[in-house]
Formats: structure tokens, C-alpha cells, sequence
């Protein structure tokens, strides 16, 4: 059993970055995350583990830097909020078209532009969409408590080296900010040279006698390689379908459905109870990959019930995929409140019986 401890989201997760190896965080202070940076400051792990924690001098330094780590196959990282994933974009696209795997969390907040400092879910566009520019994905995971920032950090290496592809965290202020009792992971220890060497053959770690060196980069003049290139990505995009994860709560026996992810998922999973309460059939469909995205499983789960509600906090981005993957047919609606203001379970249970019970 690991250690427990009573910690913000921002803070497990900045202590899961330890615990997992991380070789360097590239970031830079912006509210409602700025207590990663400054927890990893104050644990000093260059002291004990050797990782570097750097303060960039800005969100497009970081994400360059998180390049350069990656090509020499080093874990590494980087967390901020909106708008400062906004300005990593273009660098993000990048380690995307080099096939460099990196963890990127981002805590969102309200926007657009500079918004409020409140929560959010309003970056799901931008986060499963692309973002940046060209025909690339991320592996998204949505943690919907302080325990999965801390968990989701190990897992986020592992799918990250495994596809080599960039991993967004993508959290909100609720789960950054709030504090829960989380039980931490033993370390594991830093990869050496040595295994770098071995677990990532394409990484930039010179020429040796026994190999040649490796060239990384995003960029090839020649359509015929290119298209070829992108291709591959598509087909490595789609492979990471056997990676998608959900949580089902009260779904066998219901005729209706919550669908939602992160904070909202909270929310939506006490509305079950009350609703349940009431006498109604209800349950929750909780994504936990958003790319991913669990298209087969939600429509299979249309099949057997009346109509769907996404709850988020936005003007209903993740109801565009729901609704591509139930077709026509069956209902599906969108509940959501934005400029940083979280819904109750109350508001969430009435909505549910006013759009989708008695619609």
C-alpha cells in the first residue's frame, strides 16, 4: 500500500510526476494550475531524483523544450490552463508529427480569450480536435478526482511511449483545485541511458559503434513521403481504440443516460441518486478516454435506452461525438453552464426530467 496524504488535484499531480520518473517539467505559473509548478519547486526533486523543473519564459519555450527532452527519449512534461495550451499548439503539432511521446496537463478555465480564472470544460474541442495544425490526434484522458491526477500520470508515460504520441491530461479547476485523500504510488526509479537506449530505439541519443544516429523531425519536402507519413499516423490513431476507457455506474437497468467526463461526471453521478430516488431508471456513462472516444460502447448503450443528456461545462462540445455515435434516432441533449459557474446535482437531475424523461 502507498502512502496516503490529503492534497489539491494540482498538487498529486505534481508529486505523481516524481513518483514516476519524470526526467524534466517545462513550465510556466498560470491560474488555476500554478500549484504544480510550485510544489515541484518546493520538493526540489533535482535533489533526489535528478529531475529538472524549469520555469520557461513563456508556454511556447516550455513546449519546445518538452521537444527536445522527448527526441532523447526522456519522459517529460508540462502542465498550464487555456490559454497557455493555446499558445503551445504549434509545438504541440510538432512532437505530434516527430512521434514524441510527453505529458501535457491542462487545468481549464473558462474562456474564450482570457476568460475567468473559474472552471471549465470548454477546451474539449481543442484537446480531441487537433488544436494545432495538420491531421494529428492526442491521447486524452479526463480524471474526474484527485486520485486519478496522481494516477494518471504513470499511465499517461505508458500510453505516451506506447504510441509514441503526446498525452493530454485534461483536467478542469474543480479537480485541480479541490483536496481528497490520495494514495500514492511507490517511485519508480528514472530510466537509464542504457534503458532509453533499449526501450526507445528512435530516440536522439547519439552515434554509438553498435547503431547509427537517429534524425527526428516533423518536416518532409516530398509529398509522396509525406502523405505516406500521415497515413501512418491515421493508422496508429486508430489502433489506440483498444486503449479506450469509460466507467459505467447504474447502466444495466437504465432508460436513461448521463454522459459526461471529469468534474461534471461528479455532479452527474449524485443527480443519478436523486433521480433514483425519485423512481427513475437513470445512469452515467463516465469517459474516461476522450480520444479515444468510446463510440462503439455509447452505441451499443443506445440501443437499450430512451435518450442521452451530456452534462458539461460549456456549450456542448463532447454532445457532438455522442450524437455521431448514436445516429438520428435516438435523443440526445446537452445541459451545461459556462463562464466558470459548476451545475449542482439538483439543477442536473431537473433538467434531466424536464429535456429528456418528459420531453
Amino acid at each position: 500500500m502507498g502512502e496516503i496524504r490529503l492534497m489539491k488535484g494540482n498538487e498529486a499531480f505534481a508529486e505523481a510526476a516524481i513518483r514516476a520518473g519524470t526526467d524534466g517539467y517545462f513550465g510556466y505559473p498560470i491560474t488555476p494550475q500554478s500549484e504544480v509548478i510550485e510544489y515541484l519547486m518546493a520538493a526540489k526533486p533535482w535533489e533526489t531524483t535528478g529531475m529538472v523543473v524549469l520555469q520557461a519564459e513563456s508556454e511556447i519555450a516550455s513546449i519546445n523544450m518538452l521537444y527536445g527532452g522527448a527526441g532523447a527519449g526522456k519522459k517529460v512534461m508540462t502542465s498550464s490552463s487555456s490559454p497557455g495550451i493555446s499558445l503551445m499548439m504549434e509545438g504541440i503539432s510538432y512532437m505530434a508529427g516527430a512521434e514524441l511521446p510527453c505529458i501535457i496537463l491542462n487545468v481549464v478555465r473558462g474562456g474564450p480569450g482570457l476568460g475567468t480564472i473559474q472552471p471549465s470544460q470548454s477546451d474539449y474541442f481543442q484537446a480531441t480536435k487537433g488544436g494545432g495544425h495538420g491531421d494529428y490526434r492526442l491521447f486524452v484522458l479526463a480524471p474526474a478526482s484527485v486520485q486519478e491526477m496522481a494516477d494518471f500520470v504513470p499511465l499517461g508515460y505508458e500510453m505516451a511511449f506506447k504510441y509514441r504520441n503526446p498525452v493530454m491530461i485534461l483536467s478542469d479547476g474543480v479537480i485541480g483545485q479541490m483536496m481528497e485523500k490520495v494514495q500514492l504510488f511507490d517511485p519508480i526509479p528514472r530510466w537509464t541511458e542504457e534503458e532509453i537506449i533499449q526501450k526507445c530505439p528512435w530516440a536522439t541519443t547519439g552515434k554509438t559503434p553498435n547503431r547509427e544516429r537517429n534524425i527526428i523531425t516533423s518536416l518532409d519536402l516530398d509529398p509522396a513521403r509525406q502523405e505516406k507519413h500521415v497515413l501512418k499516423l491515421k493508422a496508429k490513431y486508430e489502433s489506440m481504440q483498444q486503449d479506450v476507457r469509460y466507467e459505467e455506474i447504474e447502466v444495466d437497468d437504465a432508460d436513461y443516460l448521463f454522459v459526461a467526463y471529469g468534474s461534471s461526471a461528479r455532479v452527474c453521478q449524485k443527480a443519478v441518486k436523486l433521480l433514483r430516488a425519485d423512481g427513475y431508471k437513470v445512469g452515467l456513462f463516465r469517459l474516461i478516454t476522450l480520444f479515444p472516444f468510446p463510440y462503439k460502447r455509447i452505441e451499443e448503450l443506445s440501443h437499450q435506452t430512451k435518450g442521452m443528456m451530456t452534462v458539461e461545462m460549456s456549450l456542448g462540445q463532447m454532445v457532438e461525438d455522442v450524437r455521431l455515435a448514436v445516429g438520428k434516432d435516438q435523443k440526445v441533449v446537452h445541459y451545461g453552464r459556462v463562464g466558470g459557474i459548476v451545475p449542482n446535482p439538483i439543477e442536473v437531475a431537473e433538467a434531466m426530467k424536464n429535456q429528456i424523461i418528459g420531453g
